[in-house]
């Protein structure tokens, strides 16, 4: 029984380009539709002018100001350093009017420089940060409805089944000559499925699916089309026309009853090659019974009729099922139960006892890549003898070999179908495993090690150049501070601390004194709290990816005082608590 869930909402990336228009703002929507951004964590605009979340437009002028009068280009004479000054502060500049245009800046702070980046019709600038909201939602609805009509989602089986009973079966006749003691192996059948969608609007969805097999020498297939109508996140209705084995027609819909329970119906009926034509009906009420616990009833009639009660319990390390049916030709009793194992692999054990026979199952599976899984079970049962199924999984596409080994169950054809799964299993997985994802891994970590190095590179060119254009500044804060017994930061260091007494990496921490220093006013020092400091001007991540902190010895009225701060912490200095204990006198 499968639940199907709604799922109207579509991944949508939006770039952007903007400029100001008489009474809005206008963008430009150029972007992905493979992509999307949430709720922004991106807060280097704030870092960048060292303001707070909630700085109003004062203290964001202020801080710009401020920095204007280290960075400027016009306050260097030099070629090289005015390079430097007109590119840092084009970023210093760009930060300054977002931060300063209400609608730029809610923007900004709800989505991220991305959300800058998106396509907006021309928006008032008396509109509340929620009528952005809305905007941005009605203008993404749009772009799922373009979308979506280029949307296919294909997916498709093929399933070979191969009889392998000769190497356990073997028999004998008196008189024939056998060439080979080397079994035979034959295909028995094959069957391939395949169905794509073809979404029309977000509410409407056709559906086109196939199947041919042959078995035996004998043949048959059949062809569907299917259009779905999502009526509201409650409900749709679906029709289905089929043509195979003579027309067929399916009408389906699903109406969901409460939060915790649903229901769907299923009328059909078929036309064959007698020309009798045969009805049928199949009804579903489910109920979530707890958090991981759903418990389904489903009733058919037609020329299959039954009464089943399923109950499902899914948890984070386990799957369990139970069924029980009555009805003509079957009824039955099953139970299936799967452990999940670490790096996405499964353990899997079921029996089913009816009026046909008893059944016993076992396997496993284990996902080997990203978009490829691969499964191995071994069915033993009365009277169907023991077969071995081969799953692949590569994407949408299932390849299923289902090979039977023995009409009997013995002991041979157990465990040669057990041993082999896990041997091969063994031997091509760890081939793989070693040859192509272990390759793969190590290239795929090399890569982003050589873009981190790269940016971190680029980046220190920058802040050396910030560092250079400070320079004169800072020589005159210092002095200043140095006439008044006022705060002089002696050293200061961010990065990857060690604080356990074991060897500190050099490369893993940078000096940040002079960035730190240019930053004091009045004999005060103050760094807001934002996701990292190495936003701010002289500084870089010296080490992607770890987490850092911001070590700080200064001095203040003569006396000495050190503090250390996690790189998301508020920083303010001088404080008493920082003062380092006098040293004993002599």
């Amino acid at each position: 029984i499968i639940h199907e869930r709604l799922s109207l909402g579509y991944r949508v990336s939006i770039e952007i380009g903007c400029r100001d228009e008489k009474d809005g703002v206008k963008f430009n929507m150029a972007a992905s539709m493979d992509d999307t951004f949430d709720e922004a964590t991106d807060d280097s605009y704030y870092t960048l002018l060292n303001v707070s979340k909630d700085a109003t437009n004062d203290e964001i002028k202020s801080a710009y100001h401020r920095l204007c009068i280290i960075y400027h280009p016009d306050k260097h004479n030099s070629s090289g350093d005015r390079k430097s000054a007109e590119t840092f502060f084009a970023k210093l500049h760009k930060s300054y009017e977002v931060l300063m245009d209400p609608q730029l800046r809610t923007i900004y702070d709800i989505y991220g420089v991305k959300g800058l980046e998106a396509d907006w019709q021309v928006i008032e600038r008396k509109r509340t940060p929620q009528e952005i909201r809305e905007e941005y939602e009605r203008l993404q609805k749009e772009r799922e409805e373009r979308r979506v009509q280029q949307r296919t989602n294909p997916h498709g089986t093929v399933t070979i089944a191969v009889n392998a009973s000769d190497a356990f079966d073997h028999y004998d006749e008196p008189g024939v000559y056998h060439r080979s003691n080397i079994p035979s192996l034959f295909v028995s059948s094959v069957s391939l499925t395949q169905s794509i969608e073809a979404p029309l609007t977000t509410k409407d969805n056709l559906s086109m699916s196939g199947a041919a097999q042959t078995q035996n020498g004998n043949g048959r297939g059949n062809f569907c089309v299917s259009l779905r109508r999502v009526v509201n996140d409650k409900c749709w209705a679906e029709m289905e026309l089929g043509a195979g084995e003579g027309p067929s027609l399916q009408l389906r819909a699903y109406r969901s009853l409460s939060a915790r329970m649903f229901t769907t119906v299923a009328l059909g009926c078929q036309s064959p090659r007698t020309g009798l034509v045969t009805p049928a009906l199949q009804a579903v009420v489910a109920r979530h019974l707890d958090r991981h616990t759903m418990g389904y009833l489903t009733w058919k009639w037609g020329a299959q009729s039954a009464m089943q009660a399923t109950v499902v319990r899914d948890t984070n390390t386990s799957h369990v099922a139970c069924s029980a049916q009555l009805g003509t030709p079957s009824s039955f009793l099953s139970a299936s139960y799967s452990y999940k194992l670490p790096d996405d692999a499964r353990i899997k054990f079921s029996v089913k006892y009816g009026v046909l026979g008893v059944t016993f199952e076992y396997g496993g599976e284990k996902r080997i890549s990203k978009n490829s899984l691969l499964g191995a079970s071994v069915c033993l049962g009365y009277p169907s003898g023991v077969t071995l199924k081969l799953k692949l999984n590569r994407g949408n596409q299932q390849y299923v070999m289902p090979i039977f080994l023995s009409e009997e169950i013995a002991p041979a054809p157990l465990f040669y179908g057990t041993i082999a799964p896990l041997a091969i299993f063994a031997i091509v997985g760890g081939f793989l495993d070693k040859v192509y994802f272990r390759r793969e891994t190590e290239e795929v970590a090399e890569r982003e090690r050589e873009e981190n190095v790269r940016r971190t590179a680029e980046r220190r060119r920058e802040c050396l150049a910030e560092i250079r254009l400070m320079r004169v500044m800072v020589d005159r804060i210092r002095e200043t501070e140095e006439s008044k017994q006022g705060l002089i930061i002696e050293r200061a260091h961010y990065g990857k601390l060690v604080t356990d007494g074991s060897r500190q990496d050099p490369g893993a921490i940078i000096d940040v004194a002079i960035p730190l220093q240019s930053l004091v006013n009045d004999s005060k020092l103050i760094v807001h709290a934002t996701t990292t400091k190495s936003s701010l001007p002289g500084f870089y991540d010296p080490c992607p990816g770890t987490e850092k902190s911001l070590a700080v010895s200064y001095r203040f009225r003569g006396a000495p005082h050190q503090v250390t701060v996690a790189d998301n912490e508020h920083l303010k200095i001088p404080k008493q608590s920082h003062r380092l204990p006098d040293e004993p006198r002599q």
